[in-house]
């Protein structure tokens, strides 16, 4: 039997809330195996909702650029080594730039960005613009990861940097104080997906599978026709959408209406967000 680590318990605390003795029972059940681990705790226990994501220990800033006239974006993540780099003016003006010329030149990939002459300075690459940087402060960076989007977007930064969103809607027109709230509450509630045929059809079988436990564990459910458990089920799943699924959540500002209706109101449906946070595996 492989020993179980604090840090194991500890992860897996985090990413359900259960109790630490039964996160440890949970783990040693399942070999050490977190996601198995998940879903046992889950099949046990009806309240428990996983965090989703494992991080790795890193830093940077999320930075975005937008073109209304044009309506394209882009979202990046740059990476450094420490937290007061990532605040640094030098960091925050690169990560700025960095998303302003994937956006604009449509960059394919992280590779061909480091290599593509530099959007304000076409005789130095990406690649020397970083290095200037990395020159004047002595310390690694580079970017991580990005995604481009066209259409009528909205976006929103947290005022550290850590985490951003990029949201792209449909509709005639849209006010950016409206977009920036939906960006803001996707930054908050971390939605899986913006609609629920967005949701994959995996993750869904998986839920019923667990609702499907837990009402088979539930003494007080084994008289019940299959009708009801199917209502029952059906709930859950209903549940999970609304918990999970942008367009089906209480909007952070008014949670006596959805998202999607908040959107509908204004003439505007959500088509897809990319929401980025440092460090995220």
């Amino acid at each position: 039997m492989s020993t179980i680590s604090p840090a194991a318990v500890k992860a897996l605390r985090d990413r359900t809330n259960a109790p630490m003795m039964e996160c440890k029972a949970a783990l040693t059940e399942c070999a050490g195996d977190m996601d198995k681990a998940i879903d046992f705790l889950r099949k046990k226990n009806a309240g428990i909702q996983a965090k989703k994501g494992d991080r790795e220990t890193a830093e940077g800033r999320i930075a975005v650029y937008i073109d209304n006239a044009k309506k394209f974006g882009a979202i990046i993540e740059v990476r450094c080594e420490s937290a007061p780099v990532a605040k640094n003016e030098h960091f925050v003006k690169l990560s700025n730039d960095l998303a302003r010329h994937v956006a604009i030149k449509d960059t394919a990939s992280v590779d061909a960005l480091l290599t593509e002459p530099f959007i304000d300075d076409d005789k130095k690459t990406v690649n020397d613009r970083v290095g200037d940087v990395v020159g004047l402060i002595r310390e690694n960076m580079k970017p991580a990861r990005f995604t481009r989007l066209n259409g009528l977007l909205g976006s929103y930064v947290h005022h550290d940097g850590t985490v951003g969103v990029l949201l792209q809607v449909e509709g005639d027109k849209a006010e950016d104080q409206l977009l920036r709230d939906v960006c803001m509450h996707i930054t908050a509630k971390n939605p899986v997906a913006a609609r629920s045929e967005d949701v994959p059809a995996e993750v869904i079988a998986k839920e019923k599978e667990i609702a499907e436990e837990q009402i088979a564990a539930d003494p007080k459910n084994k008289n019940k026709p299959a009708n009801i458990l199917a209502m029952i089920i059906e709930g859950k799943i209903k549940s999970y959408y609304t918990e999970n699924v942008l367009v089906e959540q209480p909007f952070v500002k008014d949670d006596t209406k959805k998202v999607g209706d908040v959107l509908k109101a204004a003439g505007l449906k959500v088509v897809k967000f990319v929401r980025y946070r440092v460090g995220e595996k």
